[in-house]
């Protein structure tokens, strides 16, 4: 239910403007920090982007990823590098009793919060991957709002330090969360859409990965929406999101966002 948490030993679990207009066409380009795990694929800084006021997201403070379930030991040393305090995973939580959480070692806190949102409705699905994702996007900020305020809320703590932000494959809920938060750095819309379509590049990776570690993954046709990341479908997402509701912190705000949490954020994620 959400708002509801329990402690579990050390774990808590928990059951930028442009007009708008055409999106055909769109390319955009970012750079990202992608840092290579050895079957986590999608694991990467979102440190570096320009933001509000000639400021910059610093570096080293924010993390997204596909689950870390998959960190082995071998990884451990060059996670610990990252200086990661914080894990917050947003998997169902049947997701992770499947695949189990992210390793002890990862981080001195876990936070698992799922944010709440129907399953997707795949017979809605007409040809259009940026519309279907866009669609999903929507669906989940209205249905999770106040998880996703919860989230922001966390990300923006001192006291989290740190943070890595992850679900399953690091590209719808990660994505949305992400985008809410630069959202609400300043941070410009195609920037915004760029970072997010970043995650497609990890695809040929994982793809290969699961072959051969998935049972029945190499027979099944690839699902278009589970492997794109159009930017066009994160620029539709904010869009329509204001057009809906105002403005992202307005969203937020509405469903429960603390009182001078964005400007912790800014504090806590900004730098110049």
């Amino acid at each position: 239910m959400p708002g509801s948490h329990h402690l579990v030993g050390a774990v808590i679990t928990k059951e930028a403007s442009h007009p708008p207009g055409s999106l055909t066409g769109v390319t955009i380009e970012a750079t990202g920090s992608f840092i290579p795990f050895k079957a986590v694929f999608n694991f990467r800084d979102v440190g570096g982007l320009a933001a509000a006021d000639g400021a910059r997201v610093r570096e080293r403070a924010l993390f997204r990823s596909d689950t870390l379930s998959r960190l082995s030991d071998d990884d451990r040393a060059a996670f610990a590098e990252l200086g990661v305090r914080t894990v917050i995973d947003l998997r169902r939580p049947e997701e992770v009793s499947s695949a189990g959480r992210a390793p002890a070692w990862a981080a001195p806190v876990y936070r698992h919060w799922h944010l709440e949102h129907p399953y997707w409705d795949h017979s809605l699905y007409a040809g259009d991957v940026a519309r279907y994702l866009a669609d999903r996007y929507v669906e989940l900020a209205g249905h999770g709002a106040a998880d996703i305020a919860g989230v922001v809320a966390l990300v923006a703590d001192e006291a989290s330090g740190p943070t890595a932000v992850h679900c399953v494959a690091g590209k719808d809920r990660t994505g949305t969360v992400v985008a809410f938060v630069l959202d609400l750095l300043g941070v410009d819309e195609e920037e915004i859409a760029g970072e997010y379509a970043l995650t497609e590049r990890s695809e040929d990776a994982y793809s290969a990965w699961a072959k051969v570690n998935v049972p029945g993954f190499a027979e099944a046709p690839p699902v278009p929406y589970y492997v794109s990341t159009p930017p066009e479908a994160m620029l539709l997402t904010l869009r329509e999101v204001r057009a809906a509701y105002g403005s992202v912190e307005a969203l937020l705000t509405a469903a429960g966002l603390p009182a001078g949490t964005v400007e912790r954020l800014r504090a806590k994620l900004l730098t110049g």
